[in-house]
């Protein structure tokens, strides 16, 4: 699928900076390249298991406030975190949450309309829920287990449409879950009573609807495209299906009855997007239904808006590339930047990131045709870079070892270069590689989810289980994480009195242009 066009390609390669090599690309095209990184991502998984370190209960509970005092926040054996500007409130094992395996994955957020804000946390036996109480700690409210008859496989992911949370799995036979978050709570109704008896859900009768119209019932990764309210699973195997492992929309306007209008087969495998309504200054695409791809070697823009005919605006390469895993649109109510990570360019040593310290890619997509790389951030900790989400101008970076990293990335349309890009704080989950200055592996944190009006931050990991931190001064900006008098918390506020005013948005929220 990726060498429909050569003009194309020799067109991207002047924007891009990408050198031609077919026979790379060919390794792209056929999977050769993703089943690569699948089999070094299991050896890791498999040595971690060999050493005991998904024996999730040797992890202990951490229900106290732990501040970040003199980079350290905590004492003692597995208790102990590398930190910078982030404290630490709660910390609970994957077992504690319901999970036989013990492996963790993917996190999503939902606030209900009284405010309440609500964690899905992915694992491979299925989806643990709990509620973010005021005071930061985590209520264990239920689980919704891996649909009957497909395996559990750590690749779980999340993400939320409303009220409806939306599962999917590289599991065969597992299809993509429907499941309504309400009942969460049905099962707690007050946020100042603990739940007493979390509900196992039944995967079958529990579920709103199941999508089951995949080539072998797996998705690598979910998308939610909020304002036109439908779902997209991507990387749905095998390659050589209808749809090419690419864009298959699902319509959710009936959520019993889960539908899909149509599929983007033209770039072949999408890893991961981001779907919206295009705002920017693109006048041309100006209310047209646009996924942002990221698709292995390539940034690729689609125009969706008919599901049936999808058609491709740009495919862009670029310097490095080895594999283009994941970005985040700087401000979905003017698109004109995004970031993007590589999350093989570390452990291949290559451009940038030779040295293995992760780099995170800056795009001008002002013309969503000719789209620019113009610059890069380059983190000082040695690690690999999985995940991030952008809110109010900040970065919620996954750097698997490196854990929960959190970037002012607020001064890009200034500087788009990158040069006023810092990092604010850090929250490291894997003291293993403390002594070795880092591990380029596939340990620690999967994701994190920070897009919470509190402030509160929950990093989901690999091995131990669930962190829930915070910054400790207000750089979110006003409103964003106060307490009820308006002041910024910090290390020394403890008492929990968070805003917590209604927040219906679960997605990744815009910055103001005055950033």
């Amino acid at each position: 699928m990726k060498l429909l066009s050569l003009s194309l390609l020799f067109f991207t390669a002047v924007l891009g900076k990408e050198i031609s090599n077919p026979a790379r690309q060919l390794k792209y095209v056929s999977g050769e390249v993703h089943r690569t990184i699948m089999k070094n991502k299991n050896t890791s998984f498999d040595k971690s298991r060999a050493e005991g370190l998904f024996n999730s209960s040797t992890y202990p509970k951490i229900d106290t406030y732990t501040p970040c005092v003199d980079g350290y926040a905590g004492s003692g054996i597995n208790t102990t975190f590398r930190c910078n500007n982030i404290d630490l409130r709660y910390f609970v094992p994957h077992v504690e949450l319901g999970s036989a395996t013990g492996e963790g994955s993917s996190s999503w957020g939902w606030t209900s309309d009284d405010g309440r804000e609500f964690i899905i946390i992915g694992q491979a036996d299925g989806a643990a829920f709990a509620e973010v109480t005021e005071d930061g700690a985590l209520d264990y409210i239920g689980r919704l287990p891996n649909t009957k008859g497909s395996d559990a496989i750590i690749w779980r992911e999340i993400r939320v449409l409303k009220h409806y949370a939306v599962i999917g799995s590289e599991a065969e036979y597992h299809g993509v879950q429907i499941f309504d978050l309400k009942k969460l709570i049905e099962l707690k109704p007050s946020r100042d009573e603990p739940c007493t008896s979390p509900k196992v859900f039944d995967p079958e009768t529990d579920v709103t609807g199941m999508f089951r119209d995949l080539p072998i019932g797996a998705s690598h990764n979910i998308v939610i495209n909020e304002d036109f309210g439908y779902a997209v699973s991507v990387g749905a195997r095998p390659r050589n299906s209808t749809c090419a492992s690419g864009l298959i929309f699902i319509d959710l306007s009936d959520p019993t009855n889960p539908t899909s209008p149509g599929c983007a087969a033209q770039d072949g495998y999408v890893h991961d997007a981001q779907c919206l309504e295009y705002k920017g200054p693109d006048t041309k695409y100006l209310g047209h239904d646009i996924c942002y791809g990221y698709n292995e070697d390539t940034l690729t823009i689609y125009d969706v808006t008919d599901k049936k005919n999808s058609t491709i605006i740009s495919r862009t390469s670029y310097e490095g590339a080895q594999y283009t895993h994941q970005g985040a649109l700087l401000d979905t109510e003017w698109q004109e930047f995004l970031l993007m990570d590589d999350e093989y360019d570390e452990y291949e040593m290559s451009g940038l990131a030779a040295d293995g310290f992760p780099v995170t890619f800056i795009w001008n997509i002002s013309s969503l045709e000719r789209p620019l790389q113009t610059g890069y951030y380059k983190s000082d900790t040695r690690s690999i870079d999985h995940n991030q989400y952008i809110k109010n101008g900040f970065s919620f970076q996954s750097n698997y070892g490196a854990g929960l990293r959190i970037l002012d990335v607020s001064s890009i349309p200034e500087d788009p270069t990158g040069a006023g890009v810092k990092e604010v704080g850090f929250f490291d989950v894997y003291p293993e590689d403390d002594a070795i200055g880092g591990l380029v592996d596939f340990v620690g944190t999967w994701s994190s989810y920070g897009l919470f009006e509190s402030g509160w931050i929950v990093i989901n990991t690999i091995e131990r289980g669930v962190f829930v931190v915070r910054m400790q001064d207000n750089h979110y900006g006003d409103g964003w994480g106060e307490d009820e008098d308006g002041e910024g918390t910090d290390g020394e506020n403890t008492d929990g009195e968070d805003d917590d005013g209604e927040d219906d948005y679960n997605g990744q929220n815009k910055i103001s242009k005055g950033w």
